[in-house]
């Protein structure tokens, strides 16, 4: 068995694999952002990746970023009209998060998670 999974060719498998809204969900007001700033540079099949990284007044931070596509092993999120990817570790994190976008003088993007513990009053960080 293990030399029939050895010949198979890796070119059948995309790397990465499919999720849903229960990962991570987008309200309408930031996938139409996402997919402005995607069109806008150039993307408009990107992805958005959300990543959880040590850092920031609490201890974790979100990290996000405009690609070209999925990576290995990352989850594939379609949601909003926008397609978001999630590593497995991150995932650990931002299982349940919501992603909105206020457009205001202190708005932007923000993350409501039911994960967090405690977040520090920027909202930029937080514990699990």
């Amino acid at each position: 068995m293990i030399a029939n999974a050895a010949t198979k060719p890796a070119a059948s498998s995309p790397g990465f694999r499919t999720g849903d809204e229960r990962l991570i969900k987008l309200t309408s007001s930031a996938g139409a952002k996402v997919g402005s700033l995607l069109t806008r540079q150039g993307r408009p099949n990107g992805v958005l990746r959300v990543a959880v990284v040590g850092g920031g007044c609490s201890g974790l931070q979100y990290k996000m970023d405009l690609q070209d596509g999925p990576a290995n092993r990352d989850i594939l999120v379609e949601t909003a009209g926008v397609r978001v990817v999630v590593d497995p570790k991150s995932a650990l994190y931002v299982t349940g998060s919501e992603l909105d976008y206020l457009d205001a003088l202190d708005g932007g993007f923000k993350v409501k998670n039911p994960n967090a513990a405690t977040s520090c009053s920027c909202g930029e960080s937080f514990s699990a």
